[in-house]
């Protein structure tokens, strides 16, 4: 037996491949089915079932692809009711792969589907658990994301929840390895821990949603602090249930190269939105006007999906050279499947042809100190609300940039600021947005916080001192 954990930091991700005695099931695989058919072929293996823990939001699953590629059936819990074919299993049902067993647990709450997967290894042991979003290493799956399907509270799921955690997983063997759906850094839990695997005998001890007297307790604590979900969650639901345009689709169509003629021609005829993805160094420097910067270098997916949100929206690429597979496969694990084509030279090309272009007022930290030296001045600090309660420049405002569609209409045109991150990526896609809405009313500060550090700048001394933006609360 092997299980290989195959792990995506972008999206915080796992997704699992499992192989007994010449057969192999994949859990939750991403969008491009390539490598997992790879995997396949160079293992000899024949891929059994393809097991789903729930309808994701925060990514679209490779399942439907990879199913027409291997003849492979996909496998669901209880309750789902996905618009192509699967087998809908039930709670407790065993499915064999070569000399092993996977046993399916229905644990409703993340979302009413939501089920776990127990590997039985070839002496009957129970040995591992393909959590999904049900348990996570140091947290548990949000209860918000399902009541408007389900037309059911949180509290309601939470409670739910609460029922599958304690009655269903809580009883199983310490020595139950935990493999997870998702890690550290993904908006589908928020506490969740650095590690990957663990046993359910530490997570009893060091996960606080397992360590609480009451239902009424826990549905407290995993209710309390949840903030608003990103626009695209639902969107991927719906593809993950209904089904989706092919990968291979996707990316034939997304390569097509176009001159910066034709680039601009696009852009203007269907009102395409330019995203530039190059690093927030080089986009700094010059762009293409009204482009949005979100850096391949970084989170990629998961700030597109939070920024733009709508997936079906038209994009046109910026790339540097030898990058567009890469951006296309990112934004299609996303759902941005309507991407037009890409700047066939990059930004160079772009230039040569002595196009328009606009750049960001950047600032260096010491400049920045020599700036606001004796001012009164406004500073906006986009990091998140966590980031800036550790330390942060006195007087700063924290404005988070996921929620920047909300707070970015109740700046003041008139009124100057600078604008920083932890370390430049998020404050370029700051400023992007900004002057893409028509603000120039701002300075952004190269190297961010990381780099006001170590200025004399007056900052909190690790004093929880909080002047934080309405709409973050």
């Amino acid at each position: 037996m092997k299980i290989e954990q195959i792990y995506t930091g972008c999206l915080a991700q796992g997704a699992y491949y499992i192989v007994s005695d010449g057969e192999a099931v994949i859990i939750d695989p991403l969008r491009e089915s390539k490598p997992y058919i790879e995997r396949l072929e160079k293992d000899n293996v024949k891929l059994k079932y393809i097991f789903e823990t729930h309808f994701h939001a925060d990514f679209v699953s490779g399942h439907v692809d990879l199913s027409k590629k291997t003849n492979a059936p996909i496998v669901y819990g209880p309750t789902a009711q996905p618009e192509f074919e699967a087998i809908i299993a039930e709670d407790n049902q065993i499915f064999e792969i070569g000399k092993i067993k996977i046993k399916v647990l229905h644990t409703p709450g993340h979302t009413m589907e939501s089920s776990c997967f127990l590997l039985i290894d070839e002496n009957g042991k129970e040995k591992a658990l393909f959590s999904g979003d049900t348990l996570f290493l140091g947290d548990v799956g949000r209860p918000d994301l399902a009541q408007k399907a389900e037309n059911m509270t949180q509290e309601e799921l939470a409670g739910l929840l609460y029922e599958s955690l304690y009655k269903k997983i809580l009883p199983l063997d310490d020595d139950i390895i935990i493999y997870p759906a998702h890690g550290a850094g993904s908006a589908c839990g928020k506490n969740m821990q650095k590690e990957t695997v663990d046993t359910l005998g530490n997570q009893k001890k060091t996960n606080y949603a397992l360590n609480k007297n009451s239902k009424k307790d826990f549905i407290k604590a995993v209710t309390d602090g949840l903030l608003p979900p990103p626009a695209y969650f639902g969107m991927n639901v719906m593809m993950n249930k209904q089904g989706y345009k092919s990968f291979d689709e996707v990316m034939i169509n997304g390569l097509n190269a176009l001159s910066p003629e034709k680039f601009e021609k696009t852009a203007k005829l269907f009102g395409a939105l330019i995203l530039d993805v190059r690093s927030n160094d080089e986009f700094a420097k010059g762009f293409i006007p009204q482009s949005i910067n979100i850096g391949l270098n970084g989170d990629f997916a998961p700030w597109v999906g939070a920024l733009i949100g709508d997936v079906k929206q038209l994009i046109l690429l910026v790339t540097d050279e030898n990058k567009q597979e890469e951006a296309l496969t990112r934004l299609s694990r996303v759902g941005f499947d309507t991407i037009l084509g890409f700047l066939d030279g990059g930004f160079e090309a772009w230039k040569k042809n002595n196009k328009e272009i606009d750049t960001v007022n950047r600032i260096s930290a010491k400049q920045f100190e020599s700036e606001i030296k004796n001012k009164e001045v406004k500073i906006i600090d986009v990091r998140k609300e966590s980031e800036y309660l550790s330390e942060h420049v006195n007087d700063a405002y924290n404005m988070p940039l996921a929620y920047i569609n909300d707070w970015i209409t109740e700046l003041d045109s008139e009124e100057y600021f600078y604008l920083h991150c932890a370390g430049g990526y998020r404050s370029v896609m700051a400023a992007s947005i900004l002057q893409a809405r028509g603000y120039r009313n701002f300075t952004e500060i190269e190297g961010g916080f990381s780099a006001i550090a170590n200025t004399e700048v007056s900052k909190s001394n690790f004093v929880c001192q909080t002047k934080v933006f309405p709409y973050i609360g």
